[in-house]
């Protein structure tokens, strides 16, 4: 891909903002007709990358409407910190018919990175088991297609572990150990006291990028939040996993356990709808993590209905809560339009609900150190519903009442999300808060397998494990798996987390001996993610008092043995 040097110039300046959309021909004539744009790479076909600065992105936003609401980056967040019978994985791995640990598959990891060096990310002569690490975030010759970051091959890092300094060579860290965590877990090499899910299966490794300034902006994230994606990051991450697996003629396997409470959790996004298309490909499975919003408090929801009395969320704000994000969706039938009390009883009076990238409203509170910005998206393309954003800057404590008017009324559904744990302050919540919907993306995405998390030693729930249904009312998630003291190899050496990415981890090992099984050794060749999770939800252990699927456990628990278990019987 060869660019200008200007057009280069831009896209790594620290003041340029990138996004993903739809490949369309109003995308294209803005462009033809504007040199604010930098056109990079397209995505699956259908999605274009592009950058522009950040002082001129509201420009594009004016000219292409709310349909580009959704192309807009969405800031995602880690998230979380004997699972292997309980799975079913043990069994299978002994089994002498079977015999699977992901031989001939890829495990792809889009994530804080991985630890290189470490054991189980070694063949036992040494060697690396990684046969890419795509750095976003180094300098360097680019990925081939690719316009940002540096790639290794498993030539330089095998080079790098013969050496005696090997980040002299290949200097590549996982600060924060997330990612090497997930990928001991699905792929970690076995040893006397340890085994990841698919043991013989390689890696590729993807080091996401920090968010920009603009997108941190945009969603009120924290001054102390340091991990902070953005999805275009995620897509181009994984992206780069399906182009390696198709140079390598491998069947793929990709975790994702990341999430964001913004997004309308309908799947209509670009960023699910981009996962979504990836998810029908042959050879390729996408596990995504529910999230672990269940306890947040972060999402409440209801009906408006007609009269003049408005619909009512209570925000409850505690101590230097600082900068608030609240993001409220309705169906395509309605129109909302809102006010905001502050807890002293100052108002926001009803902002008339117009459609625009400009806010509807931008009020300094005269009583109180507060800012209110309140903006209005419809439709925005795909669901055609409305988003409203509330803005709340420097937000003052107590209580704060947001009204809900109804403008036009069919449907009088809405939801709405704070952003979740660890992207708002712990003493902001809604009062009157539910557990349901609270499903992080990408996980809402139609065709990712949504994987949620239970506690294989009391054979519980994971508390925290979000809970669906999505927004369009598709069951969520799909199935869990166990998340609760799942052990593992950090940076630092062994540990254990929980969590709901801990249990995707899991599930993604799981996937890839299904892939062993069906494409690499020719028992369904044409498998993918519909049919993995297919197969896996049949064999699903679930509990005789309990109704399935559920918004908690979805279909059951994951048990790779009595999937197999269940094909003899056809």
């Amino acid at each position: 891909m060869r660019l200008s040097p200007e057009a280069l110039e831009l896209i790594h300046a620290p003041d340029t903002v990138d996004f993903v959309t739809r490949a369309t021909d109003a995308f294209f004539d803005y462009v033809k007709n504007s040199t604010d744009v930098v056109v990079g790479q397209m995505l699956s076909g259908r999605y274009v990358l592009g950058y522009v600065k950040a002082e001129n992105f509201h420009r594009l936003e004016e000219a292409l409407g709310a349909a580009f609401v959704s192309s807009a980056s969405v800031v995602l967040g880690l998230l979380d910190r004997p699972a292997l019978d309980a799975a079913g994985v043990s069994q299978v791995q002994s089994q002498p018919y079977l015999n699977l640990k992901g031989r001939g598959v890829l495990l792809g990891f889009v994530d804080t990175g991985i630890d290189y060096t470490q054991d189980v990310f070694r063949n036992a002569d040494g060697t690396s088991r990684i046969q890419y690490i795509y750095d976003q975030t180094a300098e360097g010759d680019p990925p081939e297609g690719f316009l940002l970051g540096r790639e290794y091959s498993k030539a330089d890092i095998d080079a790098a572990l013969a050496s005696d300094d090997p980040y002299a060579l290949v200097p590549e860290r996982d600060e924060d150990g997330h990612g090497t965590f997930l990928a001991s877990v699905a792929a970690g090499r076995q040893t006397e006291d340890f085994t990841g899910a698919a043991p013989d299966a390689e890696i590729i490794a993807v080091k996401l990028k920090k968010a920009r300034p603009f997108y941190r902006e945009r969603y009120c994230v924290p001054p102390g939040q340091e991990n902070a994606y953005e999805s275009t990051a995620v897509m181009l991450g994984v992206e780069y996993i399906l182009r390696k697996a198709r140079e390598l003629g491998r069947p793929v396997s990709i975790c994702i356990g990341l999430g964001t409470n913004a997004g309308s959790h309908d799947g209509y996004s670009v960023f699910e709808e981009y996962l979504g298309g990836v998810s029908i490909q042959k050879g390729v499975c996408l596990c995504a993590a529910a999230g672990n919003e269940a306890e947040a408090r972060h999402h409440t929801g209801g009906v408006l209905t007609a009269g003049d009395a408005p619909g009512q969320l209570d925000l409850k704000v505690g101590e230097r809560a600082g900068d608030v994000y609240l993001a409220i969706w309705n169906t395509v039938a309605d129109r909302v339009s809102v006010s905001v009390r502050s807890p002293s009883g100052e108002l926001v009076g009803r902002v008339p609900a117009r459609p625009g990238v400009d806010p509807a409203a931008d009020v300094k509170l005269v009583l109180e150190a507060a800012r209110v910005q309140v903006e209005y998206h419809f439709p925005v393309e795909g669901s055609g519903g409305q988003l409203t954003v509330v803005r709340i800057l420097g937000a003052t404590p107590g209580v704060w009442t947001i009204g809900l008017h109804a403008d036009i009324l069919l449907n009088g559904q809405y939801q709405a999300w704070l952003p979740m744990t660890g992207f708002v302050s712990p003493s902001v919540e809604f009062l009157a808060a539910t557990p349901d919907h609270t499903i992080t993306c990408p996980a809402t995405a139609v065709g990712v397998i949504c994987c949620g998390a239970y506690d294989s030693a009391s054979k519980s729930l994971y508390a925290k494990s979000s809970r669906g249904p999505a927004w369009d009312g598709r069951v969520l998630p799909d199935l869990t798996a166990p998340g609760v003291g799942v052990g593992g190899v950090y940076p630092f050496g062994p540990g254990s987390m929980s969590g709901t990415s801990a249990a995707a981890a899991v599930l993604a090992g799981v996937c890839a001996l299904l892939l062993q099984w069906g494409v690499r050794e020719g028992n369904d060749p044409s498998m993918g993610t519909y049919q993995i999770r297919a197969y896996l939800i049949r064999g699903c252990l679930r509990r005789p008092d309990m109704a399935y699927p559920n918004d908690q456990w979805g279909y059951g628990s994951v048990q790779l043995m009595q999937s197999f278990h269940l094909m003899r019987e056809l």
